[in-house]
C-alpha cells in the first residue's frame, strides 16, 4: 500500500487536493491532503507559527501513518515543510514529488520564491510591518499575510486551465499565510538528497523536460543531482494549480511517480553537446581581439584611415553557470555569428556576460552596457551605428534598450529569444519585460528570428511580444525557420536554417548601412 502526503501551497489548504485524493483512494491508494497549522480548520495558528510548526505538523502524520510506502507531495510553498519532514524521516519516504515547485536548498526562504518580483516587494513590506508590530496588532493580524485577491493569483502563477469558478473558488477559500512559514530558512542535513524525487513541470508556467534537459547540457554542476537515475520527470500541459485544472492527469503521473516511471534525464552525454556542435554556415576563420570578457572580429585589412564600420554585438542567454567552459563567446554559434559579420564588413562582437542565476539580470545588463561603451569607443567603430543581437533568455537583456532607444541604435535583433519572464521565474526583476517595453521603441527596427518547433513555453512569450508588437505599430520583421528548433545553428543544418541566419544578418547590416 502507498500512502500520498499532498501538502498545497501558500494561503491553500487540504481542501486543493480533494478531486485528487478522492481519485487515489479510488485506485486502492491512501491519500492524505494536509491543512496545515493556520492554512484551514485544525489547529490555530498564532505569532509564532512558522515553517518549523509546518515541519512538524507533517513529521506527526507521517509517524500514525502505517503504509508501507510514504510519498511526500509538496505543491509550490508546500516543498519546503515537505523536504524538511523528508529530511528528519528519510527511512519513512519512498520518494519525494515536487508538483511545479522548486528545489529549495539548505537556508532557502519561501518568500524568496514568490514567483512575481511586485507581489514579492509587497509581502516583503508586510513582512517588515508584521516584524515591527507590538502588542495588540501583532496579537491580531500583524503576523499574517493576507491572500492574493481574485486578480493577483495570477501573478502567483500561471492560471492556464482553471476555469473562472474554480480560479474564483481558489480567491474564495485561500487563508492569510502566518509570516514565519515564508521568512524562516529551511534547515537541511542532506539526509534527503539521498532520497527519490520525481518533478511534475506545468508547461504553462514555463517549465518542461526540454528546458531542464537544456540546462543540464550546459554543464551547470548544480543540476548534476537531476541526473540521478532516481529522479524523474513528468509534465503536464496547464498552470500552476494542475491539481484543479486537471486532476486525472495529476492522480496518474502521482501513481505511475510512484513506482518509479518517468523520463529520466541522461547522465552520460554519448555526443558533442548541441550548443558546441559546428555553426551551419561555412564562414572565414578569424581570431578575435579578446579585451576583457569581450571579443571583437574585425573585418579584412581593416586600414586605420578607413572610415570606421558599424557593429553588431550579440548578446547570449543563459543562466550559465561561471564553471561552465568553454565560455558562451566561444561557443560555436556565437563565434560563427561575429566571423560571418565580419565577413559582410562590420565589426561582430561577443561578449561572456554575468548571468549566472536568474537573479542576475541586472548584473548582466550592466555588462552588456559596459561592452558597448567599450564597442563604441574603438576608434574602428563607428559609434553611431550599432545593433544588438539577443538569443534564447538574453532575450529579456533587450527591454531596457526597447524602453529608450538611443539614436546610434540603430536595430534590435533576437533569434529564437524569451519576451517575457516565465511565469515561474521570480528572482526576475519586473524591468525585464520585452513584451512591454515594446510600446516605447517607436520605430526602432527589430528583426525577430522565430523557429517553428520552439518549446511551448518560450513560443507564448513571443506571441506575446509581437501581439504587444502589432497594437504599437512597431517596426517588426519576423524571420521564420521552418521546422527549426532552439539553437537551430548548430541543430538544424537545413537549407532553410541557412537562409534563414543569411537573411538575418543582410537585414541587420542592412539597418546599419541604411
Amino acid at each position: 500500500m502507498t500512502a500520498f502526503i499532498l501538502v498545497a501551497g501558500a494561503h491553500t489548504g487540504g481542501w486543493i487536493w480533494q478531486e485528487v485524493a478522492d481519485r487515489l483512494r479510488r485506485s486502492g491508494a491512501e491519500a492524505y491532503p494536509v491543512t496545515l497549522t493556520g492554512m484551514g480548520e485544525g489547529r490555530a495558528a498564532g505569532p509564532d507559527t512558522d515553517l518549523e510548526t509546518h515541519i512538524r505538523d507533517l513529521l506527526r502524520l507521517i509517524d500514525q501513518v502505517d503504509a508501507a510506502e510514504v510519498v511526500l507531495v509538496g505543491h509550490c510553498y508546500g516543498i519546503h515543510p515537505v523536504l524538511g519532514a523528508a529530511d528528519r524521516r528519510p527511512e519513512r519516504i519512498a520518494r519525494i514529488v515536487h508538483l511545479d515547485a522548486g528545489m529549495p536548498q539548505n537556508g532557502d526562504q519561501a518568500l524568496t520564491l514568490v514567483p512575481d518580483q511586485a507581489v514579492r516587494d509587497r509581502l516583503l513590506h508586510e513582512v517588515h510591518a508584521a516584524e515591527g508590530a507590538e502588542g495588540a496588532d501583532a496579537a491580531e493580524e500583524g503576523w499574517r499575510i493576507p491572500p492574493p485577491s481574485h486578480e493577483e493569483w495570477q501573478r502567483w502563477g500561471s492560471v492556464a486551465g482553471l476555469p473562472p469558478s474554480v480560479l474564483a473558488r481558489l480567491a474564495e477559500n485561500a487563508v492569510p499565510q502566518p509570516v514565519g512559514t515564508l521568512t524562516q530558512p529551511l534547515r537541511l542535513s542532506g539526509a534527503v538528497s539521498e532520497l527519490p524525487a520525481t518533478g511534475v513541470l506545468c508547461v504553462a508556467n514555463g517549465s518542461s523536460i526540454a528546458s531542464v534537459e537544456g540546462l543540464v547540457r550546459l554543464g551547470d554542476p548544480r543540476l548534476q543531482v537531476l541526473t540521478d537515475p532516481r529522479v524523474t520527470f513528468f509534465e503536464l500541459d496547464t498552470g500552476h494549480w494542475p491539481m484543479l485544472s486537471c486532476p486525472d492527469e495529476v492522480t496518474e503521473v502521482l501513481l505511475r511517480a510512484a513506482a518509479g516511471e518517468g523520463h529520466r534525464v541522461s547522465a552520460t552525454v554519448t555526443e558533442q553537446p548541441s550548443h558546441l556542435l559546428p555553426f551551419l554556415l561555412d564562414v572565414p576563420e578569424r581570431h578575435p581581439e579578446r579585451v576583457g570578457r569581450v571579443d571583437l572580429y574585425l573585418p579584412d585589412d581593416l586600414p586605420e584611415a578607413q572610415a570606421p564600420c558599424p557593429a553588431v554585438v550579440f548578446v547570449h542567454g543563459g543562466p550559465v553557470h561561471p564553471d561552465v567552459r568553454p565560455t558562451p563567446r566561444d561557443w560555436p554559434a556565437f563565434v560563427g555569428y561575429g566571423r560571418y559579420v565580419a565577413a559582410m564588413g562590420a565589426v561582430g562582437v561577443t561578449l561572456d556576460h554575468r548571468l549566472h542565476d536568474l537573479a542576475d539580470y541586472g548584473r548582466a545588463a550592466e555588462d552588456v552596457a559596459e561592452a558597448v561603451d567599450l564597442v563604441r569607443a574603438d576608434p574602428r567603430v563607428d559609434e553611431d551605428r550599432v545593433a544588438l543581437w539577443y538569443f534564447s533568455a538574453g532575450g529579456l537583456l533587450s527591454a531596457d534598450w526597447l524602453a529608450a532607444p538611443p539614436p546610434w541604435l540603430r536595430c534590435v535583433a533576437a533569434t529564437y529569444p524569451i519576451l517575457a519572464p516565465m511565469p515561474n521565474w521570480g528572482l526576475v526583476e519586473s524591468r525585464f519585460r520585452p513584451a512591454a517595453s515594446i510600446r516605447s521603441a517607436g520605430r526602432l527596427p527589430i528583426v525577430l528570428t522565430r523557429v517553428e518547433l520552439e518549446r511551448a513555453e518560450i513560443a507564448v512569450t513571443v506571441e506575446e511580444f509581437l501581439a504587444a508588437a502589432k497594437e504599437c505599430d512597431a517596426d517588426v520583421e519576423v524571420i521564420d525557420v521552418p521546422q527549426g528548433h532552439h539553437g537551430f545553428e548548430t541543430i538544424d543544418r537545413t537549407e532553410q536554417a541557412s537562409h534563414a541566419v543569411e537573411r538575418a544578418v543582410r537585414s541587420v547590416l542592412g539597418h546599419l548601412r541604411g
